[in-house]
């Protein structure tokens, strides 16, 4: 019986001749260069000029021109900071951005291992018997060699005939321990433009995060505005009811004693019974937004609920800066534009097309019928290669591709200057409707007072029997219907300086996003997993 043992290595030799190689060949990266396309942002914001004025909402001051960190506090409402801290830590869509983001991140350590060489190996151990109708005893190895010590091409395989080879037949053990190495030099920068590709799409990633990160943030702080504005109405129809009460029953006294009639029983009752169907609809509203508040925070709706709070907190003044700032405070924005970047380095992937690949190969060791012989300089064995190929024909389809992947890169610069159009729009839009609501608010309260004037002087000309209880019930429900467009306008108000904040960025900065060199550090990751 014979083992035989076959130890193939990488040599020294092709290590340095593939180096030697790579270094001579490689001249530059093939592709075009990447350049932000240009946007001209206006001087200033056209709204905040008309904002400004006395009387209107106004924002910040010039000193303090730039959202900062945890944007909500400015509302000065401590239980929606609560609810956002919890937000950020158990929002399960923020979770998920965060993920996309690490899987991007690990796509560009995938394209990273096209830098260097492949090395495999496949061992294997057999045991042969050979019939006793052979004669000569010649046993054949598994790469087709014979003799006492042959020894296969690449594989290391190494045949022998065994003491007990012979016409008689016999048994022989082999054990195969390969190693091939192989490398692709990146003559041409077709690596080096994929691993651009997957750093500006983790760069993309993580700015998707960031912006839904702001979406969930925003969304929270509306649904607890409205929250608040519903709790504001079912205040208001709670003294409604309790005033109708009143008014009910004055009108049975002064049925009783003959003043007043069936009619003006009837209108009272009818008055009441309308303001208690409309707040049972108020608590409807309130399930609602209480239960996507619970959602937002990583909460089940039926373990979650909120003290019952008035609206009064008062539109702050936010701070809007300059267009210019603008481009570096959407994360949106550097979404698109990173898009734009990775669509470019794509271009430069497949222009590498045109131009011959370089594939080296290498394998080496040690072979010997027996083990105590295996490591001696008679036994060593080497062989390199190295092979090239080009695409003589191929009937325009690099062309084509090429074509394909321009016109997309050509897309992707118009959605970018797309974004920032709409992020211009969406800014002036909100600056516009705040200087317009918290206008219509101070007229709204005008109105409320004029109502609470009518009512009090129609109740008091009723009283005194001068006039029907209809001219209180008009009254009463004019006086409502201000009341209620009153608390709808600032629900309004504070939606919109929310969203105003959400469109200029929520205090993010382009800064924060990690650099394509860096997209893979535990650094990076952990700066995208925190709140601000």
């Amino acid at each position: 019986m014979t083992s035989t043992i076959t130890v193939t290595v990488k040599s020294r030799a092709a290590v340095g001749f593939a180096t030697a190689l790579c270094t001579g060949l490689i001249g530059g990266c093939v592709g075009p260069r990447y350049v932000t396309p240009s946007t001209s942002a206006p001087p200033a914001f056209k709204e905040a000029s008309a904002a400004a004025s006395p009387g209107n909402w106004q924002p910040a001051s010039p000193e303090d021109a730039t959202l900062k960190g945890k944007w909500w506090e400015m509302f000065n409402e401590p239980e929606l900071n609560a609810l956002e801290e919890q937000l950020d830590i158990n929002n399960q869509n923020i979770a998920q951005y965060f993920q996309n983001f690490m899987a991007a991140r690990a796509q560009v350590s995938e394209a990273r291992a096209g830098y260097y060489p492949t090395l495999t190996t496949a061992p294997s151990v057999t045991r042969t018997h050979s019939p006793s109708t052979l004669n000569g005893g010649a046993i054949t190895g598994a790469a087709g060699t014979t003799g006492t010590t042959g020894t296969t091409g690449t594989t290391g395989t190494v045949a022998t005939s065994g003491p007990t080879a012979s016409a008689s037949g016999g048994t022989y053990n082999e054990f195969t321990l390969p190693f091939d190495v192989s490398w692709e030099p990146d003559l041409w920068g077709r690596v080096r433009n994929t691993v651009h590709e997957f750093q500006y799409a983790a760069q993309v990633s993580a700015a998707d995060l960031e912006n839904e990160r702001l979406t969930e943030q925003a969304d929270l702080a509306e649904y607890f505005f409205e929250l608040r504005g519903q709790d504001a109405l079912q205040a208001l129809y709670d003294r409604t009811i309790q005033a109708d009460q009143k008014s009910l029953d004055l009108t049975r006294a002064l049925l009783d004693t003959g003043i007043d009639s069936q009619e003006d029983v009837a209108e009272a009752e009818v008055t009441l019974a309308n303001a208690q169907a409309s707040a049972v609809g108020i608590a409807t509203n309130r399930a609602v937004y209480e239960h996507a508040i619970a959602m937002l925070i990583g909460k089940p709706a039926s373990s979650f609920s909120m003290p019952v709070k008035s609206l009064d907190t008062p539109a702050p003044a936010i701070p809007i800066g300059v267009p210019s700032q603008l481009l570096q405070r959407r994360p949106d924005v550097a979404a698109a534009e990173r898009t734009m970047a990775q669509a470019n380095a794509v271009i430069g992937v497949e222009e590498t097309a045109y131009y011959p690949t370089l594939d080296l190969t290498a394998s080496g060791g040690f072979a010997s019928a027996a083990i105590s012989t295996l490591f001696t300089a008679p036994a060593r064995f080497w062989s390199i290669g190295a092979s090239a190929s080009e695409t003589i024909f191929d009937a325009g389809l690099r062309r084509a591709t090429v074509a394909q992947y321009t016109a997309a890169y050509n897309a992707d610069v118009a959605a970018y200057k797309q974004t920032v159009l709409t992020a211009f729009q969406q800014v002036e839009d909100y600056i516009a409707t705040l200087r317009v609501l918290t206008l219509q608010i101070e007229r709204q309260q005008a109105a409320v007072a004029a109502a609470q004037r009518y009512v009090d002087i129609a109740t008091a000309r009723y009283e005194t029997g001068l006039d029907p209880y209809l001219n209180v019930m008009t009254a009463e429900l004019t006086l409502l219907s201000d009341q209620q467009t009153e608390t709808t306008l600032r629900v309004s108000q504070m939606m919109s300086a929310v969203e105003l904040i959400q469109a200029l960025g929520g205090g993010w900065e382009v800064t924060q996003l990690p650099a394509a060199s860096k997209v893979t550090s535990d650094q990076s990751a952990h700066q995208l997993s925190q709140s601000p």
